[in-house]
């Protein structure tokens, strides 16, 4: 259509765009980023609540006392609940990743087809399973059980190393750290055992090809090709299952005892940041001091959560293959 005398006409929009095409790309940017709004949202919801409140040096302390009857002397240290998480968080994923490396070699390379069609869904039907259930499971089925054989065993074997040694009443009840690690591991596995498998998967097929011309078996080739090329995968398979372990909440403070001590034992109570925010929640409300401290963990936990997840998702979105040395 031909510009007419006094008639202004729209340009298009920078780049080539349309306008239509233009507000198209707008409206899917904005959708697209809902995610950010959120995270956005949820930080800056969580550093109103806290109202800015500085408690000094004493909030990275060992010292928990949130009296109520006298907030001149009530203490809110977090450092005993940040060690329960980095033991409990820490020790799950080293296992979670031995049995993830385990099951998606096993899937991908070694199982029959019909047995890894089977293993596959299974493994991540694991990550469907309620938090609450695993804590019921844990609580009722297996706390018993650990306080009479696991536990009893464990301390006979392994007494002599620093953190092993227990007395029948530490143990009684069975709950404690060593429970809280056997629940987080099983709940870490589905989310690193789905990691690795795809990576896995991933490999070129002629790398593999290339090894068994070598002469190279089949666990040699896994071994010195596959496992080598997807390393970077797999660190950061265990990025994201620590960010998974740090955060569980429910399952957890079911089963690790809920003492406000430093651990001193693998088989005695402590608490972590997440289960120390519900614990102490039904009488945050009542005490403005005590919520604005847990409001502040709640935020420490998250910037942790979000830092080791991005670093994670960082590292698994570099596909750039430069040798042997894996996936950049």
């Amino acid at each position: 259509m031909r510009n007419q005398p006094g008639v202004a006409r729209l340009s298009n929009p920078p780049g080539g765009m349309s306008l239509r095409q233009f507000f198209q790309w707008l409206s899917g940017a904005a959708v697209a980023m809902i995610p950010l709004y959120f995270i956005i949202a949820i930080v800056a919801t969580l550093v109103y609540a806290s109202g800015f409140q500085n408690f000094g040096w004493s909030f990275f302390s060992t010292n928990w006392n949130p009296n109520p009857n006298d907030p001149s002397v009530a203490a809110y240290g977090w450092f005993d609940f940040a060690v329960g998480s980095a033991i409990t968080s820490a020790i799950a994923l080293a296992l979670a990743m031995v049995l993830s490396l385990g099951l998606a070699v096993c899937i991908v390379s070694f199982l029959p087809p019909f047995l890894s069609r089977l293993a596959a869904p299974v493994t991540d039907m694991l990550a469907g399973i309620p938090s609450v259930v695993y804590g019921i499971w844990g609580y009722v089925i297996l706390a018993p059980y650990f306080s009479k054989v696991i536990d009893p065993w464990m301390v006979g074997t392994l007494g002599f190393l620093p953190g092993f040694n227990a007395t029948p009443t530490q143990y009684a009840g069975g709950v404690g750290l060593i429970l809280a690690i056997f629940i987080l591991t099983i709940m870490v596995v589905p989310i690193t055992t789905a990691l690795v498998r795809d990576s896995l998967r991933s490999i070129p097929k002629e790398l593999e090809e290339a090894g068994l011309a070598l002469g190279a078996t089949r666990w040699e080739t896994m071994r010195r090709v596959k496992i080598p090329f997807i390393q970077r995968s797999i660190f950061s398979a265990g990025l994201l299952g620590f960010g998974r372990a740090i955060g569980e909440t429910v399952a957890v403070f079911m089963v690790i005892g809920n003492e406000v001590t430093l651990p001193t034992s693998i088989f005695g109570g402590s608490t972590t940041m997440a289960t120390l925010l519900v614990s102490q929640m039904d009488s945050a409300f009542t005490y403005p001091l005590l919520l604005k401290a847990l409001v502040e963990i709640a935020l420490v936990l998250m910037v942790i959560s979000l830092s080791v997840n991005a670093i994670g998702l960082r590292l698994l979105g570099r596909k750039t293959v430069t040798g042997p040395g894996g996936i950049e």
